[in-house]
């Protein structure tokens, strides 16, 4: 995935050991442990950032900001149906 001038990591879910069978459960917990990696990754790149930068308002801090939202909300979702 390719933010502003910075690539990020997307997730295949190709990395599981095994045979390549997966049961739903076991898919719904990879995307979900991906999907939190990937968070990890982007609050990670957006404090490196705003270091570099020295503002919030930096137009790559809010990019990577823009996409974190994204990713948090899409996260709590899923959280939200698997209770």
């Amino acid at each position: 995935m390719l933010i502003g001038d910075y690539y990020l990591p997307s997730y295949s879910g190709d990395c599981y050991p095994g045979s390549g069978q997966r049961s739903s459960d076991t898919d719904a917990a990879a995307r979900k442990l991906s999907l939190e990696h990937e968070i990890l990754i982007l609050r990670s790149r957006m404090e490196q950032l705003f270091m570099q930068e020295q503002s919030f308002t930096s137009q790559h801090v809010i990019e990577i900001s823009c996409l974190l939202d994204l990713k948090i909300n899409e996260y709590m979702k899923k959280s939200y149906r698997s209770v």
